[in-house]
């Protein structure tokens, strides 16, 4: 597998159909990877590059459905595009709400569902990119010393200078000097900046 090219999953008992798909998704340009079995499917390591799923509703093991629920916690970054000869509006409903980018019926046309997948696959390095920016957030965050995440806190939360100071116990003066070093630490670039920050990191109140 390219380690730069995007993957495009498929999981599909049908032979034909992950043949089919399977010389699809090479022809244009991603990388293809076909499965059986859902858990076949979820048992591989999760990629670092932008990926999507072509999934089918029954399965042998769990459901397309089932399996939605699975990567849409474990997998966020997995956008999935489901294929199926036995759908239903309710189904539908259900896949649509769950957050998958399209639900196609077999037999399908090939421009729709190379159209999904580019959706799915934007969407998923959409994902990507911002897992790194909190990674990379996260990472500033820990650099912190105890007491600059304390005053991060208390400063993102509303709190004045002379507020954390009280809560805190130490000096307006010492807080300033904290609240600077945060500043710095975190590369943000004014308060609003860092209270973002902070969402990103579910620390802000």
């Amino acid at each position: 597998m390219s380690q730069d090219k995007p993957v495009v999953f498929v999981v599909d008992d049908d032979r034909s159909v992950r043949e089919s798909l399977e010389s699809l998704i090479h022809s244009a340009g991603w990388c293809p990877k076909v499965f059986e079995c859902a858990l076949a499917f979820f048992s591989l390591p999760r990629p670092s590059v932008p990926n999507c799923l072509i999934l089918d509703v029954n399965l042998p093991d769990i459901s397309g459905l089932d399996l939605q629920s699975l990567v849409s916690v474990e997998r966020m970054d997995t956008p999935i595009v489901f294929v199926t000869a036995f759908g239903d509006v309710a189904m539908t409903v259900k896949a649509m709400k769950a957050g998958a980018v399209e639900f196609l019926m077999k037999p399908f046309h090939t421009e729709v569902l190379l159209a999904a997948v580019e959706e799915a696959l934007k969407r998923s390095r959409t994902a990507l990119e911002f897992d790194l920016e909190v990674r990379a957030l996260q990472d500033r965050h820990e650099s912190l010393s105890c007491r600059e995440q304390e005053v991060m806190a208390l400063v993102v939360s509303g709190l004045l200078n002379k507020q954390v100071a009280f809560e805190l116990g130490i000096s307006e003066i010492t807080v300033k000097a904290h609240r600077g070093r945060v500043m710095r630490k975190m590369e943000a670039k004014s308060l609003p900046d860092l209270v973002n920050m902070a969402a990103r990191l579910g620390l802000a109140h």
